[in-house]
C-alpha cells in the first residue's frame, strides 16, 4: 500500500505547492521542515514526476529514508546510492556489493529508457561529494541468459574485463569460479550466485 494520496494533499498546502512551482522554474530553494515530515514532502515533490536527489547526513540516515520513502515512491523508481566505504588513500578496496549497487544505479541513470527511469536517488553526503568517474554508468553489463550459447573463453575474459576476481570456490559478491565447462559466478547487486 502506499501513500499517494497524502503525498497529493501535501501538494496543496501554498507553501509546498510554490517551492514546487520554484524548483519546476529552475530555482534553487531551501525549505526546512521538521525531520518527520520530509518523507511527505519528498514523496509530494516525487509525484511531480522531477527527478529528485535527497542527500542525507550519514548512510544509516539515507538507508532509512529510503525505507520510509517506499510509501510514496514506487520501489522501481527509487535507488540508494551508497558511498564508498574506503578511503582513496587506504589500500583496501571497496567491497563488491557496493560497487554494485553503484554501478546499478549509475546504470539506470543513464539508460532509463531500458532500465526504468529513477525518481528519488537517496545519498549520504560522504556519497554525494565521492568524485564519479565520466561514463560509468555506460560500460555495458554483462548478459547471459538460459538457452544462450557463450564461448567459455569468452565468458571468462568478459567477467575479468568487469572486474569479477577468479577464484577456487565462490563465496563472495563479484567472485567467479569455472569447474570444467560450469561457471559460478556472484554478480555483484544479486542476493545468490548464479
Amino acid at each position: 500500500m502506499t501513500l499517494e494520496l497524502i503525498a497529493e494533499a501535501v501538494l496543496q498546502d501554498p507553501v509546498i505547492a510554490g517551492a514546487v512551482s520554484d524548483t519546476s522554474a529552475g530555482v534553487s530553494i531551501r525549505l526546512p521542515v521538521p525531520k518527520s515530515t520530509i518523507p511527505f514532502v519528498v514523496g509530494a515533490f516525487a509525484s511531480t514526476g522531477k527527478p529528485l536527489v535527497i542527500v542525507a547526513p550519514t548512510e544509516r540516515a539515507a538507508e532509512d529514508l529510503a525505507r520510509e520513502l517506499r510509501d510514496f515512491v514506487p520501489e522501481n523508481a527509487l535507488a540508494v546510492f551508497p558511498a564508498w566505504e574506503t578511503l582513496p588513500h587506504e589500500r583496501l578496496s571497496p567491497s563488491s556489493d557496493t560497487v554494485g549497487r553503484r554501478m546499478a544505479v549509475l546504470r539506470r541513470l543513464a539508460h532509463p529508457e531500458d532500465l526504468g527511469a529513477i525518481t528519488v536517488v537517496v545519498t549520504s553526503v560522504r556519497a554525494f561529494i565521492q568524485p564519479i568517474v565520466a561514463g560509468l554508468g555506460e560500460i555495458a553489463p554483462l548478459h547471459v541468459a538460459t538457452g544462450d550459447e557463450f564461448a567459455l573463453e569468452k565468458l571468462v575474459s568478459e567477467l575479468a574485463r568487469l572486474g569479477f576476481d577468479r577464484v577456487e570456490l565462490v563465496d563472495r559478491r563479484g567472485q567467479f569460479a569455472v569447474r570444467g565447462g560450469i561457471v559460478d559466478v556472484f554478480p555483484a547487486a544479486e542476493e545468490h550466485p548464479l
